[in-house]
């Protein structure tokens, strides 16, 4: 039998391993751009010389951002450490690239409220999760119907970054409104049963250790696309989550109207759900639990957007 093709393998490999669909396109995509880079050759027959001029070329050539730097030589560090079996000896200066210490952009909660005035439909509930529940956006749109806990008020995100878990609260003013969602979303999922679909794709192996779940509600997305479509690896039809770009047009859109000169995307609501909390006191290891954040360092630097609190310094103009 033929041996898989290279690609082929990092792919599978990818999923034994439980990293994201997503994670795998990336990953095979840059490691297929530092191939063809080099002319094709083999990445058998090359080592931490080609890594490095790739990686430099992105960084100068390219002139790509410190988190693209790193996200292609994770791809290739994985190439050569799981799928060819070899550990490559790179400097130090090229394992990451250091990233700029940019401050998040932070709206005011009159700001955060007047974008949000200005949507509506799914994009505002999901808008509205973003910011009272701090919420990052790749974890709305996968968010299922079981994780959401009504009776205690709160969500469970699953399989956040670092593929942990973990719980947030829900905000008592989207329970109605949710609810009301959810009675939308059973239309939908009845309708596709009654054509002969119904199914969601299911993380890692559960689609074999619990066949019935793919079409059981509690598994449907919280918010499903609005058609269906082809899963790229069992090639069934399915209903996936909605596009992430349906949520950036509208913020974008919505701040527009709002007339907000700063630059706001989805997760800046994240960034202010952090600061409002701690402009309101609350401990910073909590926002850090909230968050999901593994480091309380990660969580600080919303102590530096703050306008007022514990560690706030005075003007001396202002007396």
């Amino acid at each position: 039998m033929a041996e898989k093709k290279l690609l082929d393998q990092v792919s599978d490999v990818l999923r034994v391993k439980h990293y994201s669909y997503r994670t795998e396109q990336t990953y095979v995509d840059w490691i297929r751009r530092f191939i063809l880079f080099h002319n094709k050759r083999h990445p058998r027959e090359m080592g931490e010389t080609e890594v490095q001029a790739f990686i430099t070329y992105l960084a100068t050539a390219r002139n790509l951002s410190a988190s693209s730097q790193n996200q292609a030589l994770s791809a290739i560090l994985f190439l050569y450490r799981h799928i060819l079996q070899r550990e490559l000896a790179l400097p130090p200066e090229i394992i990451r690239a250091k990233k700029a210490g940019r401050l998040p952009t932070v709206l005011s909660k009159q700001e955060a409220l007047a974008v949000i005035g200005n949507m509506q439909g799914t994009p505002k509930l999901m808008a509205q999760l973003l910011y009272g529940s701090g919420l990052r956006l790749m974890e709305c749109l996968r968010l299922r119907v079981k994780d959401i806990d009504f009776d205690n008020h709160q969500l469970i995100v699953r399989d956040g970054k670092g593929e942990n878990d973990r719980i947030t609260m829900l905000p008592d003013t989207l329970v109605a409104s949710l609810k009301d969602h959810l009675q939308s979303v059973r239309r939908v999922h009845q309708k596709d049963l009654d054509d002969g679909f119904g199914e969601v794709s299911l993380p890692y192996a559960l689609e074999r250790k619990y066949p019935n779940a793919p079409k059981e509600f509690a598994w449907q997305y919280v918010f499903p696309a609005s058609v269906r479509s082809t899963d790229p690896i069992s090639k069934r039809i399915k209903r996936h989550h909605l596009d992430e770009s349906v949520l950036q047009r509208a913020v974008r859109e919505a701040a527009r109207l709002a007339k907000i000169d700063k630059p706001v995307s989805p997760h800046t609501f994240r960034h202010s759900f952090a600061t409002h909390l701690l402009q309101n006191n609350y401990d910073i290891r909590t926002v850090q639990e909230l968050l999901g954040h593994k480091d309380v360092k990660t969580t600080m630097i919303y102590t530096h957007v703050l306008q007022r609190g514990a560690g706030a310094v005075k003007s001396p103009l202002d007396g």
